[in-house]
């Protein structure tokens, strides 16, 4: 009974721990439902989280195929915690709020695992409540914890790992190393980045093993590190379905797709002003400029110092690496960010939205910063009171500045940049940072729709807006009617979408509008009035560029497409515009479309106005411009395109040579006979259909080469093994006298086979497969 008066003692003595605790519950309660879920949340990460469910509820490995190729060793862990969480709601207001709560709650467990490891270090209660206070008031960071279940969860297992370190270097037991190393298991299943802090671990053991005193010390830590190993493999394995029935088959493709980069073939990253390709690897100072900018100054400046401190105290006295348990835990703190950054550079890594993928970074950077903060709190002499009121001051100025930035963007923390950014000029700060990812801004207006219509049917169509009505309550999303009330423009990734949202105003008039910094994140405008002023300025300035099914108008850079008595706007609708431009010069285009020849810019309809079908194609790069290709087309194919060169030149098929094309085709024998027979002459490819239908025309043709050595690909298809050639009749061929052909050339790489035909909205109406005899 002795042991109960002592734990509440011990309870009692850390109350400022548990006020804290109840008043960053009682605010996360508030916020709860201000933040939208994500993309991911709706898609990728529930069927992540459901697959291994599905697998021990006995639906076998067929649950895993279900899911990306990269998902099925990755992340599962949180996200089957969620999907669990998720049992016995029905309402999709009521799964999106718990799956916030549950990751809101581990965020404020990594914070108490702060608190509980700065105690344990120092033996200071206000020092350890103020490094759990800065750990947890970061802006982004705070509103990422409650939509983003893959980054966040990381940096709180990391936090509670980093405990798990330091007890078991502190206990220098068995039982220690085994939960360690079985924390440690569980944070590289959350991200492979966790095998940092494992090895970290192993090269801490491995110096106490080469510089022991005794062959006793030196058998304990072969003794406690082997376990760690095996206890962190074990866990690993445990929690990993895709590997439970063949480990050693399975480990080749992980470690595969470990070296892979499983990204979205179209990513880019704005940073300082550049459009960062994420396969292309970040300059040396990414990671550090957007932790730099992006995390309250007081915090960053005390890292440095606790940086600069535990350096000092290294070079002073070498030896205390080895003796100093303290120090020698400040200076892995010190490594692992700097380790971190530098392999990143070094191994090309992926990186996209900012600095998320390195979140996690901000655990050791918040314990570095309480080792700032103790160097003025322990120091001695007449000046020591000075020095500590000053620390104080700085803290408390650090959280009510991060409070007041907070509070001031709600709910759009995720966008959150300190003062080294000029916040004042909105053209700059949206040119040169990534801002908006995963459209956030779109919940908020949203509610202020709501908030606008009480009562009645509320007409929305707006681009993604709708996605987040899965939060609104019930019988509110009993009300909304899809129509087209609403045109919507937004501030995404690294451009500005549609012209709408150019900073520092949008087009009038506006409907709705959020902004952060005086950037406009997303608005709302009357679709009538908006495209209306496109279509008078474009009517303004005389003949069009391009006449064809749509009447081409150019102003500078920008495109606007016209149809006088045009369909109903439902059928223009359901076709989306296709715009390919060509560059002079092959290496203006972006990575992504190196492999394609040409950049997409392909854009939705706009509106119906007083009979005109009108739609905005979005600015031309500014790299000189060969031709433009530009149509429209839907699942049933392409209805009408037309080229172009930059001054409005129609470039015509060379039917002449079409003819000849034809003509030679017939005299040989056909490769394939199908709805087009198929020819070959050495690396071109004719198509030829007599008396061919308009249908027939329309319809796209699909070319998929599989070349012998996938490394021939371009670097975008490789994951996919087959390189896409699709084109359609009016871009490589055309209709003489009635009768159809096509030709295409297919590349100069050794071919194992080729694949081709035609498809439709319903799939394909023909298809053959040949292959080319290798040294043709």
């Amino acid at each position: 009974m002795s042991a109960v008066p002592s734990l509440w003692r011990q309870g009692t003595a850390h109350w400022p721990l548990a006020l804290a605790c109840a008043v960053f519950l009682l605010g996360g309660a508030l916020a709860l439902d201000d933040y939208p879920m994500t993309a991911d949340a709706r898609t990728y990460d529930r069927a992540l989280g459901k697959a291994p469910l599905d697998y021990l509820a006995g639906a076998g490995e067929g649950a895993l195929d279900q899911l990306r190729e990269q998902d099925r060793y990755f992340g599962m862990t949180f996200q089957a915690l969620l999907v669990l969480a998720e049992r016995g709601l029905s309402d999709s207001r009521d799964i999106f709020l718990a799956r916030h709560l549950i990751t809101h709650v581990f965020f404020l467990f990594g914070g108490i695992f702060c608190y509980l490891l700065v105690y344990r270090i120092f033996n200071s209660k206000p020092l350890a409540l103020a490094a759990m206070v800065l750990f947890l008031l970061h802006p982004r960071l705070y509103a990422h914890s409650f939509f983003n279940s893959r980054d966040i969860p990381f940096l709180a297992m990391f936090m509670i790992a980093l405990w798990l370190v330091h007890r078991a270097f502190r206990r220098d037991t068995l039982a220690a190393f085994l939960l360690c190393g079985a924390g440690i298991g569980i944070l590289a299943n959350l991200r492979v980045m966790g095998i940092v802090l494992f090895a970290a671990v192993l090269v801490l053991r491995g110096l106490d093993v080469a510089f022991a005193r005794s062959r006793e010390e030196r058998g304990r830590a072969l003794l406690t590190g082997g376990a760690f190993a095996l206890a962190a493999m074990l866990a690993y394995y445990a929690v990993m379905p895709a590997l439970w029935t063949d480990p050693v088959g399975r480990l080749p493709e992980m470690l595969r797709l470990l070296n892979s980069r499983p990204l979205p073939l179209v990513h880019y990253n704005l940073f300082q002003g550049e459009s960062l390709y994420s396969r292309d690897g970040p300059p040396f100072d990414y990671v550090p400029v957007w932790i730099g900018i992006t995390t309250p100054p007081a915090t960053f400046l005390l890292a440095l110092a606790g940086a600069a401190t535990l350096t000092r105290r290294a070079l002073r006295r070498p030896r205390d690496i080895f003796r100093n348990g303290p120090l020698r835990f400040g200076l892995l703190l010190l490594a692992i960010p700097i380790v971190v950054m530098v392999a990143v550079v070094v191994l090309e890594s992926n990186v996209q939205t900012g600095w998320r993928y390195f979140y996690f970074l901000f655990a050791p950077l918040c314990l570095l910063a309480a080792f700032g903060l103790w160097q003025p709190l322990s120091s001695r002499g007449k000046g020591r009171r000075w020095m500590r009121a000053g620390a104080y001051a700085l803290t408390g100025m650090a959280v009510v500045v991060a409070i007041a930035s907070m509070v001031r963007i709600h709910p759009h923390q995720n966008n959150y940049f300190n003062s080294l950014v000029d916040r004042t000029t909105p053209e700059r700060l949206s040119s040169l940072y990534t801002m908006n990812y995963w459209r956030m801004a779109g919940y908020d207006l949203l509610g202020d729709i709501v908030g606008d219509h009480p009562s009645g049917d509320l007409n929305l169509w707006t681009h993604r807006l709708l996605d987040y009505r899965a939060l609104l309550p019930a019988n509110v999303r009993e009300r909304i009617v899809e129509t087209r009330d609403f045109y919507s423009g937004e501030h995404n990734s690294f451009r500005v979408h549609n012209g709408v949202c150019h900073a520092p105003a949008p087009v009038s008039p506006v409907s709705y509008v959020k902004r952060i910094y005086a950037v406009t994140l997303r608005c709302l405008v009357d679709p009538v009035a908006w495209f209306g002023s496109f279509r008078r300025e474009a009517l303004a300035s005389g003949e069009p560029l391009v006449r064809s099914t749509y009447h081409i108008h150019r102003d500078g850079s920008d495109l606007t497409y016209l149809r006088d008595g045009c369909p109903a706007e439902d059928a223009e609708r359901g076709r989306r515009f296709f715009l390919h431009v060509t560059p002079v010069d092959a290496a203006d285009l972006p990575p992504d479309r190196a492999g394609i020849g040409f950049d997409n810019r392909d854009f939705p309809f706009g509106a119906r106005i007083d009979g005109t079908c009108i739609a905005i194609g979005g600015r031309l790069p500014d790299y000189p411009i060969a031709s433009i290709h530009t149509g429209q087309f839907s699942d049933a194919g392409v209805h009408w395109e037309v080229e172009f060169t930059p001054d409005g030149r129609i470039i015509v098929p060379p039917t002449t040579d079409l003819a000849r094309a034809r003509r030679e085709a017939l005299a040989r024998e056909p490769l394939a006979r199908s709805v087009f027979n198929v020819y070959r002459d050495g690396r071109t490819l004719a198509y030829v259909r007599d008396g061919c239908t308009e249908e027939e025309a329309v319809a796209r043709f699909f070319l998929h080469v599989e070349p012998l050595d996938p490394d021939d690909l371009p670097v975008h298809r490789r994951e996919h093994g087959f390189d896409n050639l699709d084109f359609t009749l009016g871009r490589s061929g055309a209709r003489v006298d009635g009768n159809c052909i096509a030709v295409a050339t297919l590349p100069d790489y050794p071919i194992a086979s080729v694949r081709t035909g035609q498809y439709d909205g319903t799939g394909a109406i023909w298809e053959t497969e040949f292959s080319i005899p290798e040294g043709e």
